[in-house]
């Protein structure tokens, strides 16, 4: 008691400036955590994808249909879970609900080992997106509970970064084990890691008002913004998702997402199939180009947050920072419009358009996520994300029916070309009005007074 009693003293000077470099870095080992969950969080997801040409379809006779269904079971449960995970978390707090989600998600990907038919495949997809969904909420959550706004983004970036890795990492591992040992335990494997994972965070995870590890300077500096002192970090005061839909500020942040997250899923599930379609590159020629393309984006994940807490402390106000950063990322999307184009002159040229468009994507997401913690009170925050993490899923399924129509319709009057024409003008043009939509819905991203939410 006495600890944390002197962790709230008011020190001599409240602001805390940069110039303090030696505060501790206890936060940043917090981060670390957040980073192998969301790397976690990626690998479990892909590994059917990387099972499915020469393990599931074979021993299961799965037409593409049959795929279809087990991979719209879990981005419909996904975008459910975002809702309700997003809740979940506010009520229980950061650490039982980021243990809950993690735990459940690895037995649901362990539990694909243990499916016989499509159906079975479908549940445990579908628990596999419902418990997965809690990753963004919580880590967005973890991040507003330990790191000063100047912070925030490049802690968001750098964790975000770990959906790359995690999308390099399963190919690279995920096929081997299945080769060594059969695909049952590669599913096994891959699971298993978050139950490792998990008991490092049960161990070394607790808010910063009541860690022990967390020394005087540290807490000050993690409590240096002056409009969040009334913030109770271990709040669970019931959060209503009608006030919050009654807000502003959360619907600049659920139509961000709308517009944005599924371009995304867009490069994520159709980037392959432009390459061996376009080019010829098949399988095994096309693993060089999705890795450039990710390492690509996890430096702009990193470089997009970095750069708006360079704004901060540079002494821009908070929301002009992020609305700055914000918007030229959204400029650097734009050019990926011409990637069909210049790839008929070589393949790299579109796959570098797309990479540094990625990457920008990457780079608005570190401060989009961020913005949250700016305008609400961080016992919402997971709620707030989860609304727009929801709203980022219906429009992935969306863009995935759009894309399918297009491309089909393209393809069949033999110019598919003219099909991803489209879908890259959709993907660069999608930014811009995004942000356009935020600045009217929260011109300076005012915070939102807690007695709001009650």
């Amino acid at each position: 008691m006495a600890n944390n009693e002197t962790k709230k003293e008011k020190t001599a000077d409240p602001l805390i400036t940069d110039k303090l470099a030696k505060v501790g870095s206890y936060r940043w080992t917090i981060l670390a955590l957040v980073f192998f969950a969301t790397t976690v969080n990626y690998l479990d997801r892909q590994v059917i994808s990387l099972l499915k040409d020469d393990y599931l379809d074979p021993a299961f006779h799965w037409t593409e249909s049959d795929y279809a269904s087990v991979v719209v079971a879990f981005q419909v449960c996904y975008g459910i879970g975002m809702l309700f995970m997003g809740w979940l978390i506010d009520k229980l707090g950061t650490k039982l609900g980021y243990a809950l989600s993690l735990t459940v998600w690895s037995f649901a990907a362990i539990g694909h080992a243990f499916a016989r038919s499509t159906v079975g495949f479908m549940t445990a997809r579908g628990f596999l997106g419902l418990s997965e969904a809690g990753n963004f909420p919580a880590a967005i959550k973890t991040v507003a509970e330990w790191f000063p706004k100047k912070e925030r983004a490049l802690a968001t970036g750098i964790f975000n970064s770990g959906t790359n890795v995690g999308a390099i990492v399963a190919p690279l591992t995920v096929p081997f084990i299945a080769v060594a040992y059969g695909w049952q335990e590669a599913f096994i494997f891959t699971g298993a890691i978050g139950l490792i994972w998990l008991i490092f965070w049960l161990k070394v995870y607790e808010i910063p008002r009541k860690h022990k590890k967390l020394l005087k300077p540290e807490f000050e500096y993690i409590h240096s913004d002056l409009d969040e002192k009334t913030d109770q970090e271990d709040s669970v005061v019931k959060i209503s998702w009608i006030k919050l839909l009654g807000i502003r500020q959360s619907w600049a942040f659920v139509i961000g997402k709308f517009l944005t997250d599924p371009v995304w899923w867009f490069y994520l599930f159709w980037l392959p199939s432009f390459l061996d379609k376009q080019y010829g590159m098949t399988k095994t020629k096309v693993a060089l180009p999705i890795a450039v393309v990710y390492t690509m984006t996890t430096v702009g994940s990193i470089f997009g947050g970095w750069l708006s807490g360079k704004f901060i402390k540079m002494g821009w106000e908070v929301y002009k920072a992020r609305r700055t950063a914000m918007l030229i990322f959204a400029l650097l999307v734009i050019p990926v419009i011409s990637a069909q184009a210049l790839g008929q002159y070589s393949p790299w040229f579109a796959i570098i358009i797309i990479g540094i468009a990625a990457s920008a994507h990457q780079a608005w997401s570190a401060n989009i996520f961020t913005i949250t913690s700016d305008m609400f009170p961080k016992r919402a925050v997971a709620s707030v994300t989860g609304l727009g993490g929801m709203a980022g899923s219906v429009g992935g399924i969306l863009i995935a029916a759009f894309a399918g129509i297009i491309l089909d319709h393209y393809k069949a009057l033999g110019s598919i070309e003219t099909g991803y024409y489209i879908m890259f003008f959709v993907c660069g043009s999608a930014y811009i009005i995004a942000w356009v939509l935020i600045n009217l819905l929260a011109p300076k991203m005012k915070r939102v007074e807690s007695a709001r939410l009650n």
